[in-house]
């Protein structure tokens, strides 16, 4: 796909890896913000890289539970993911940015649940026709409201694409 398409880097950053294009013109890019507009297989590619993987769907949704639906969303500027912040005394090794910032894909194929059953007339044809061949991202983004999320909130996309604010998380097998 990469070959295919000529992809050289994550959409909107410039050739010489210095600034991305965002909602407000270039800017700098900031080696603390996520990265975003990858596709599945450019995060992926990106774990695989770093020694890790994508989480399952699974993992994303019990890693998140417990935790406060919060981060960078649509109702606050500037619309752009932001750099984690850790204040005095937080676990390093804590969980953050699940909710907001970017959509983070999964290694998860967009599968209903056990028990699914379509609901009768077109709201059920909506949901039975886009489980095929699509693959499940989890967390939302910082053009997500954020009333509209919650730890189970799936949404999907075909792994090809490159859609806005989806990025990644990485999982290691064998870490607390």
């Amino acid at each position: 796909w990469l070959q295919a398409e000529g992809i050289q880097r994550p959409l909107y950053w410039s050739a010489d890896l210095t600034s991305e294009f965002t909602l407000h013109g270039p800017q700098p890019l900031d080696p603390a913000r996520p990265v975003c507009h990858l596709s599945y297989y450019e995060a992926d590619a990106c774990a695989r890289w770093a020694g890790a993987r994508l989480p399952t769907e699974a993992e994303w949704e019990c890693a998140a539970e417990d935790l406060p639906v919060a981060g960078h969303f649509a109702d606050r500027a500037p619309l752009h993911p932001g750099a984690a912040s850790a204040g005095s005394g937080d676990d390093p090794a804590a969980l953050r940015q699940l909710f907001g910032d970017c959509w983070e894909w999964t290694a998860s194929a967009y599968a209903p649940y056990p028990g699914f059953q379509p609901l009768a007339g077109s709201l059920g044809e909506y949901n039975g026709k886009f489980m095929c061949n699509q693959l499940v991202c989890r967390g939302g983004s910082c053009a997500s409201p954020p009333g509209h999320l919650r730890a189970s909130y799936r949404n999907f996309f075909y792994p090809q694409e490159r859609w806005q604010f989806f990025g990644l998380r990485l999982a290691r097998d064998g870490q607390a």
